[in-house]
């Protein structure tokens, strides 16, 4: 196994420790719960908790990597992950659990970007397609695996041996990155660290993530959009302050690259609102067709199938095609997957449901791989640090937007249809199917030939 497999072997198993701890507590949430004696909506901050750990520590991965080197850093972002896993499973409180979580999350926050900029420094522009292949292929498989086994193991062991369960992977991860990685040196000129900065754009992360969170609730609406609507004015103060400085915490001018920027802002529109549209699914089937979870939980495999498919699609034919190409097919067909929902009619119509959920996961999974393969064509190996930090807070961001656009969009056709519910539900399929002819406008704006003219030399 050569050096680059093995790097790429580490980050793999990062970004797979990653994914597990970001799904599975949630089939503990009834036993956490009956055990700390908890509302449905103290539970959601065992997951928002971790999210906003993940995505704070996001803006300062470049500036740690160049004071510490990627190795130390990612070392002990991994030591951290596996303290705070510890904490989190012996939690004897609901607010030190989620205390626990966000220190989960600091810690498994670097895990993803300081790998992926290791990783795809070592790969060159024309074998990134296929590296981006397998990726999404780790993170088709962590969010379809972690459900399952994490109910088998809160079933046999209890809800705390569903966080020590990643905790064998993470030591076996931690020594290979110990031995395999090598030791980078450290920019030799130190640039002092952007505090001001940093303060700034993780207080707006916060007011962002928080407001979109309780904006996903009836109570705490207007809590929400106060919250939402200082995070954004606080950004936009961030970016104006950023783009004046000559070594800001992160680069913003890298999202003037088209293919980085039509990237960023397609897995808003696709993987992100699927992630909205899904929930709806999956409370339309069970709520209003009366189906099992069971039963609806069975029509993940045909997605998982699907995406299967469109993930290896991309791996082969990326550097032929280009990008533009795959967007277009994978926007119209994940829109048509979306669009058929309203077709459903019964909980017995099984043929019906197995077609939607297979469109949906083959053209949301056709421009998640296509977008992570395209996003860093452009980019020069200096810039991937700021490159990958930039590109992984629009994917933690877009999971939240998409659930509470889709849960906002529910609640105005709920009021519109004067209490017709499966019309607010199909109303909602309708509009999200729309929105994928907007992806569609932003890929015809890229220049295709270019792009694998460059692939090929």
């Amino acid at each position: 196994m050569n050096y680059r497999m093995r790097v790429a072997v580490v980050y793999l198993l990062g970004f797979f420790i990653d994914l597990i701890n970001m799904f599975i507590s949630n089939v503990a949430y009834p036993a956490i719960s009956r055990s700390f004696h908890a509302t449905v909506e103290q539970l959601a901050w065992v997951s928002n908790g971790y999210i906003i750990g993940l995505t704070l520590i996001i803006p300062a991965s470049r500036w740690l990597a160049a004071r510490l080197g990627s190795k130390r850093l990612f070392l002990l972002s991994l030591s951290l992950f596996m303290v705070a896993t510890l904490g989190a499973g012996t939690a004897n409180s609901l607010a030190s659990l989620v205390g626990w979580r966000v220190a989960q999350g600091l810690g498994g926050g670097l895990l993803i970007p300081i790998g992926q900029t290791l990783t795809y420094s070592l790969y060159p522009a024309n074998e990134r397609a296929r590296l981006s292949a397998v990726i999404m292929l780790v993170g088709l498989l962590a969010p379809a695996l972690s459900p399952a086994l994490g109910g088998v193991i809160a079933d046999g062991l209890g809800w705390r041996w569903v966080f020590f369960a990643s905790l064998p992977l993470a030591t076996l991860t931690l020594l290979l990155a110990a031995f395999w990685l090598r030791n980078d040196e450290t920019a030799a000129v130190k640039t002092r660290l952007d505090a001001v900065g940093l303060l700034m754009s993780c207080a707006a992360l916060t007011l962002i993530l928080l407001g979109l969170t309780q904006l996903g609730t009836r109570t705490e609406r207007i809590g929400g959009v106060m919250l939402l609507l200082a995070g954004i004015a606080l950004m936009a103060i961030y970016v104006r302050q950023s783009l004046r400085k000559p070594h800001p915490l992160l680069n913003l001018r890298l999202v003037a690259l088209p293919l980085l920027r039509t990237s960023m802002l397609i897995y808003q529109l696709v993987p992100g609102l699927f992630t909205g549209v899904s929930l709806l699914a999956m409370l339309y089937l069970q709520n209003q067709l009366a189906m099992s979870a069971t039963h609806v939980g069975e029509l993940m495999l045909p997605w998982a199938l699907a995406a299967f498919v469109a993930i290896s699609l991309t791996g082969r034919q990326f550097n032929r095609l280009g990008p533009r190409p795959l967007f277009i097919a994978g926007c119209l067909i994940n829109g048509l997957g979306i669009a058929a929902l309203t077709l459903i009619g019964s909980g017995d119509d099984r043929l019906t449901q197995m077609t939607c959920f297979a469109l949906m996961g083959f053209g949301s999974s056709l421009c998640s791989s296509t977008a992570q393969s395209a996003a860093f064509i452009e980019t020069h190996d200096a810039q991937l640090g700021d490159a990958s930090a930039l590109w992984n807070i629009n994917r933690q961001l877009s999971f939240c937007l998409g659930v509470t656009l889709m849960g906002l969009l529910f609640n105005l056709f709920s009021t519109l249809t004067e209490g017709s519910v499966t019309l607010a539900y199909r109303s909602c399929f309708v509009v999200a199917a729309l929105s994928s002819v907007i992806p569609v406008a932003l890929c015809l704006r890229l220049k295709d030939n270019a792009i694998v003219e460059k692939l090929a030399q």
